[in-house]
């Protein structure tokens, strides 16, 4: 197997979707966020590096990182420790804007290229945490809806939680699903304790 130092400055120095991103209109250039080691025990499944996220070359830091944070039950330090926690979105760029301001989804592109050789090097890991769309639908296949697929969280634990985007936008979805901070978050919240003593 291939080193995996090698493999995330490789990563690191991707430009694939160089010119796909200077059309966009946030007009930006590529910055890959490379967060993890082979001893991580978490995996934080996500979409892509936010605005915030591409500035500070961290993962999750922006209050969606927050929501997150609190749904896992963790600290900063903890959700930051590389040797436990690993995160690997769908595109480990921020894929940008369009002209109305929404969010691009991650280019195809970025997993097709780098996932199957950046999962070899994560054999500890005995937890994952879908979050979003993007990667729900990948990490469980199909085309399901995001209500149906975490309201059937159950079906996938203890090995596998599938969360909502904690973005703001899903506060409203939060409200008409109090099972999900009720039910869902403090289950999730014990095996993350579990996985990561």
């Amino acid at each position: 197997m291939e080193n995996l130092g090698t493999l995330k400055r490789e990563i690191r120095a991707c430009r694939l979707c160089a010119d796909r991103f200077a059309m966009t209109a946030t007009g930006h250039s590529p910055r890959p966020i490379v967060w993890l080691r082979s001893s991580a025990r978490l995996l934080i499944a996500g979409q892509a590096p936010g605005a915030r996220v591409q500035q500070t070359g961290r993962p999750f830091t922006d209050a969606s990182g927050d929501r997150l944070r609190e749904w896992l039950g963790i600290n900063d330090a903890e959700f930051y420790d590389k040797d436990r926690v690993a995160v690997v979105p769908m595109g480990f760029c921020f894929p940008g804007y369009n002209a109305k301001g929404a969010d691009l989804p991650p280019p195809a592109l970025c997993r097709r290229t780098w996932h199957e050789r950046v999962f070899q090097h994560l054999p500890q890991v005995s937890l994952t945490v879908l979050v979003g769309a993007h990667a729900l639908h990948y990490h469980l296949g199909g085309k399901t809806p995001v209500n149906d697929l975490v309201r059937s969280w159950r079906d996938h634990a203890p090995q596998v939680f599938p969360l909502p985007h904690p973005s703001w936008r899903n506060t409203g979805w939060l409200k008409k699903n109090p099972w999900f901070e009720s039910e869902l978050v403090p289950e999730l919240q014990a095996r993350v304790k579990e996985v990561l003593r």
